[in-house]
């Protein structure tokens, strides 16, 4: 079966030639948001391929195949859009941030909590660890020392300032 990952959020349309707009912390929009990649829109992951992409202020445009106007792509407004994680082709040992929610965090050896939320500022992202005292981790190589998601496990240090 397949893991479909979050891309983002269909906010609006654009113009009158069917352009979407997309809000999105997804990151690697660069391999994603290209013409050809198939998304899937919506809880029923109606799939479609992208036909052009363009950044627009903190928005992502696109237009689908074989739509050109607005009145076709209506229907998408609102509605989440996914991926295939098989589709992007990442190498080994590598992840997405979203699948790091629910992993259970480590520091020598003692479980501190487990990661509730990913966390978006305008400095770091966040690991958003729900324990007896929750807290913020930065996802950066001074606090995470290993991920390992077939143990489904994060193993950090130095986080004793960050659990006040």
């Amino acid at each position: 079966m397949s893991k479909y990952i979050t891309l983002g959020c269909i906010v609006n349309t654009h113009g009158i030639k069917g352009e979407l707009r997309i809000l999105s912390n997804f990151e690697k929009k660069e391999e994603v948001f290209k013409p050809t990649f198939p998304i899937y829109i919506g809880e029923e992951k109606q799939k479609e391929i992208l036909n052009s992409y363009r950044h627009h202020k903190e928005f992502e445009m696109i237009t689908l195949k074989n739509y050109t106007n607005i009145n076709e792509v209506l229907k998408y407004k609102g509605k989440k859009v996914y991926i295939k994680k098989e589709d992007l082709k990442l190498k080994e040992n590598e992840f997405l941030y979203e699948e790091l929610i629910g992993l259970s965090v480590f520091e020598q050896k003692e479980k501190l909590g487990i990661v509730a939320n990913i966390v978006y500022n305008k400095c770091n992202i966040l690991l958003y660890v729900k324990s007896s005292k929750n807290f913020y981790v930065p996802l950066n190589s001074t606090f995470i020392k290993n991920v390992n998601l077939e143990e489904q496990k994060i193993e950090i240090e130095g986080s004793k300032g960050l659990r006040i």
